[in-house]
């Protein structure tokens, strides 16, 4: 392997791990309770997750579903 390519290759991850102490005294430093949106930072590096609204698909009332129409449910 071609030395220069190594040293590369270290530079890269060095920057990485860099980033990544970064990133983590910002965390420890941030740790009390906070109101409100989070910090832009904060945002770009977590990725957004889906959240879903409503009642998950097949949770829907049994008995209500199980008694014929015109009939009323007590």
């Amino acid at each position: 392997m071609d030395v220069s390519k190594i040293l590369a290759e270290l530079r890269d991850e060095r920057q990485q791990i860099e980033e990544a102490i970064v990133s983590l005294e910002r965390l420890a430093r941030g740790r009390g309770r906070r109101r409100g949106r989070p910090p832009a930072w904060m945002s770009e590096i977590t990725t957004p997750t889906v959240k879903r609204r409503g009642r998950p698909p097949g949770s829907k009332n049994k008995a209500v579903a199980a008694a014929p129409k015109g009939t009323a449910v007590a």
